[in-house]
């Protein structure tokens, strides 16, 4: 009885949303922000629905918005650079939310860039574990952590410039901070170090608390979701480096340069192969519960995913979006436009 009576307060929630809204909203992701904002344009002036509104919150804070709960006040979809986490998904259940549909838009790699007028950056993601985790590996072989005691690169290195560590980065509700602490810190720095690597099984807790978090001593910045911001301090302070998607460095190259990370550049082909090794998929994810209440959702999802949007020669590519191989569309895309590629326990991306 409580069940339905439930159910009808949600329905009668979503019918008065449906005289109170008639226009898509969207939060979420910086990275998947320029790819939605041109989709999203074209959805409005090609079709009788409105342009769809879009918030650029970080990933974290857009899933925050979007398992808030349903109605008007709630947003219908978010942008997200990495995977819905297992602690949001229990709160969109806690909340009401229901089902969840992933809609996976390709992909893209995270890069690290300076300015046109300095030299270009070759690193390895070693090298940035070691210039850039709160605490690293006592070079002692006491199978210990210290806390982060470089100040220059050539410390990590003797090879790497004599430069001040000096990183510009995006904030922790970021999902590109996610996953550049996931690939290029963990799986790029902990685990080739064995001792690090076991301790997963024995303290998984700690085990990412030491692999993924950043230093604070001001050798680390964090810089917002604001990517221009970056890009102008990095013009200004020709030794600064940044962190952000590869679409935004593809955007930029006028003022900026991409790293090289162990030995392979940051190029649309070596991110599509899977070559560079900071690389990761691109999401977001839609509210079932809205979908026959806020007008255009279905089609603004069919818009997103057709060939000529986000397909290999699609617009998006030359937005820097990296596509999906034709074979991998072919068995998703199906199942999303029907809105049956529905989150479970986890994430859809994360089962094997």
């Amino acid at each position: 009885m409580l069940n339905k009576i439930l159910g009808l307060v949600i329905i009668v929630t979503l019918m008065s949303a449906a005289h109170a809204r008639d226009q898509i909203n969207i939060v979420g992701s910086s990275t998947v922000y320029p790819f939605a904002i041109v989709v999203a344009e074209k959805f409005g002036k090609t079709t009788d629905f409105k342009t769809p509104k879009i918030e650029s919150t970080g990933s974290g804070g857009g899933l925050k918005l979007f398992c808030a709960g349903v109605g008007t006040q709630h947003p219908d979809f978010t942008n997200a650079s990495r995977a819905i986490k297992k602690n949001e998904i229990k709160r969109c259940r806690e909340n009401g939310v229901g089902d969840i549909t992933e809609v996976k838009v390709g992909y893209d790699g995270i890069v690290i860039a300076n300015s046109n007028s300095a030299k270009p950056f070759t690193i390895s993601t070693m090298d940035i574990y070691l210039g850039l985790a709160a605490e690293i590996p006592n070079p002692d072989g006491s199978e210990t952590f210290i806390k982060n005691p470089h100040k220059t690169w050539q410390d990590v290195n003797s090879d790497l410039p004599n430069m001040k560590i000096e990183v510009l980065g995006p904030p922790p509700t970021s999902g590109t901070r996610d996953a550049f602490s996931e690939l290029a810190l963990e799986k790029g720095g902990c685990k080739k170090i064995e001792w690090i690597k076991a301790l997963k099984k024995k303290n998984k807790s700690e085990y990412k608390a030491k692999c993924h978090t950043v230093r604070e001593d001001g050798h680390f910045i964090e810089a917002g979701e604001n990517d221009n911001l970056m890009v102008q301090k990095l013009v200004s302070n020709p030794n600064a480096l940044a962190i952000f998607g590869f679409s935004f460095l593809d955007q930029n190259t006028d003022k900026i340069q991409g790293a090289i990370i162990n030995n392979i550049s940051p190029d649309f082909e070596n991110i599509a192969s899977g070559k560079y090794p900071i690389s990761r998929p691109l999401f977001f994810y839609a509210k079932n519960a809205h979908l026959n209440v806020i007008p255009g959702m279905k089609e603004y999802v069919e818009m997103f995913l057709s060939d000529s949007a986000s397909g290999e020669d699609g617009y998006l590519s030359e937005k820097g979006l990296i596509p999906m191989p034709t074979e991998e569309r072919n068995i998703i895309n199906p199942k999303v436009k029907d809105f049956t590629y529905i989150v479970g326990d986890i994430s859809p991306s994360k089962i094997k």
